[in-house]
């Protein structure tokens, strides 16, 4: 099984960083809609795509004005489906698809977020409250051999309802938007700090940690030291765009 990193950095995009996109091809499914969604066309395996958003602020969900041009460039796709809570649903139709802001609607289909969903491959993904100004939601996957869980827009605690829900996955894929210098405003923004991000994945004892939705003004990942945050948790890596994950 393989997930993509198509954009790893969160609020606005940067030379090296497009905003919050996963996917998994071989199971038709894209997790969040940022600006790095442009560039699912190029990894295209099936005939359908499942877009599973765990929230509409912009950086999660602009990407799905996108669709004329990833259609144009993986002509073999049929139905797309964007799956999100119904208030976050309301929001996409009147204000990202608004015809003021967004002129032609683009070509797919917008559903309710199901309590449960089987992937083409066979997986099944649920999901989880987050908290996070406006809400938000996490997901995970579970596959007879394998589990994944995606934890974005969120301040991460070893103590938040969440950590249970991802007890003992394969893979977490996990924001990590502060380093360990701004815990106020990570509080503030609904964001998470490094340390209570490796706290976190030690505690739901997954099997690997792979860090997303960084802070978009870092512009060296050098500056994003690791040393600390591998003693809690050695297993821990910083995602970046293009990375492929086998898992």
């Amino acid at each position: 099984m393989k997930l993509l990193l198509l954009g790893t950095t969160g609020y606005h995009a940067n030379d090296r960083r497009q905003t919050a996109c996963l996917m998994l091809p071989e199971s038709g499914l894209v997790l969040d809609a940022g600006t790095g969604f442009y560039r699912v066309a190029k990894h295209v395996q099936t005939e359908t795509l499942d877009v599973f958003l765990s929230h509409v602020h912009l950086d999660h969900c602009q990407g799905l004005t996108y669709l004329w041009d990833v259609r144009a460039e993986a002509p073999q796709l049929g139905r797309v489906t964007a799956y999100a809570e119904p208030d976050k649903l309301k929001a996409i139709r009147e204000h990202l698809l608004a015809e003021l802001m967004f002129p032609a609607m683009p070509p797919l289909e917008l559903q309710t977020l199901p309590a449960e969903f089987t992937l083409q491959d066979g997986g099944r993904l649920t999901h989880f409250p987050l908290r996070h100004p406006g809400g938000s939601v996490g997901f995970r996957i579970d596959w007879p051999d394998r589990s994944l869980a995606y934890v974005t827009d969120t301040t991460a605690h070893v103590d938040a309802e969440y950590v249970e829900k991802i007890r003992g996955v394969d893979l977490l894929i996990h924001e990590s938007y502060f380093i360990d210098d701004c815990p106020e405003q990570a509080e503030l923004t609904g964001h998470s700090c490094l340390s209570d991000v490796v706290a976190v994945a030690a505690k739901a004892k997954a099997g690997r940690l792979v860090l997303v939705h960084v802070n978009p003004l870092i512009d060296d990942d050098a500056s994003i030291d690791l040393t600390a945050a591998r003693r809690v948790f050695p297993k821990t890596e910083l995602g970046v765009d293009g990375m492929a994950i086998d898992f």
